[in-house]
């Protein structure tokens, strides 16, 4: 992996961009594949009442992605800068950061959406007949948040690291595996709509191991640091992050508006 990394400062501007054009823009493609393919397989494979319980449950996924690049448009800006000044600790740290708030949103969401799925379902509009879809597709559709976060967060930082093929691959083997699974779990295993978002859970959550497992081992420069747990560090944190916030927040209102026009 480390072959693949790429020093940024030595490398001309058209050659740069040419370099990270097509990784990012395939790894964005097989991004929206994912999302494409939970679509085809559950409307052919489950009926229409399924596809409903599946828009159902987009909204909030996709305002956790929002936040996701929100902080991940955010961190790699402010990281961006602290390289550019030759401060390495200081862009760790925020990387560091903006992954541990965002795990931290991300958990605190599911212990209150999934303590009670019935009612959550309920609150996004659920009727009554289509519960019990709901009921199979929300647990593992929003688990998969905590791995969209990782990724949306992790590939601005690999490919600020010099390693935008790696990132791309973080998002095509993910699409591809997902359609894989889509297939199996709803046609030959029958499974329904929970085979249509188990599969995306695992699809995803290989991008997401993908993406952590560089960060802690393999990145060059941009890796995760400990942080350290005091009231100082706290108030840094909180400082940190919301300079990220307001960097990233177009990103945050971009997908929260899509998610709510579903």
């Amino acid at each position: 992996m480390k072959r693949d990394a790429i020093d940024l400062g030595k490398v001309h501007i058209p050659t740069l961009f040419r370099i990270y054009l097509v990784p990012t823009l395939l790894g964005m493609l097989s991004l929206c594949a994912v999302t494409a393919t939970d679509g085809i397989f559950v409307g052919r494979g489950c009926g229409s009442d399924a596809l409903a319980a599946v828009n159902i449950c987009i909204s909030p996924t996709m305002v956790m992605m929002g936040i996701g690049l929100m902080l991940g448009v955010g961190a790699s800006v402010v990281s961006s800068v602290h390289l550019a000044n030759n401060n390495v600790k200081a862009a760790r740290l925020n990387i560091t950061q903006s992954l541990f708030v965002a795990t931290i949103i991300v958990c605190a969401f599911l212990a209150l959406t999934l303590t009670s799925v019935s009612a959550t379902g309920r609150l996004l509009g659920s009727s009554e007949n289509l519960l019990p879809l709901v009921r199979d597709y929300m647990p593992w559709i929003f688990a998969t948040c905590l791995f969209q976060v990782w990724c949306a967060i992790g590939l601005f930082v690999v490919r600020l690291d010099g390693s935008p093929r790696y990132a791309m691959w973080c998002n095509v083997l993910p699409g591809l595996l997902n359609v894989i699974l889509d297939y199996v779990f709803i046609f030959p295993l029958g499974m329904g709509v929970r085979g249509a978002a188990l599969a995306t859970f695992l699809s995803c959550m290989v991008g997401g191991g993908m993406v952590m497992a560089y960060l802690v081992w393999f990145a060059t420069t941009l890796k995760i640091i400990k942080i350290k747990i005091s009231r100082k560090s706290l108030m840094l944190t909180i400082r940190n992050i919301g300079y990220q916030c307001r960097i990233g927040i177009s990103a945050l209102l971009g997908e929260a508006t899509m998610g709510f026009s579903c």
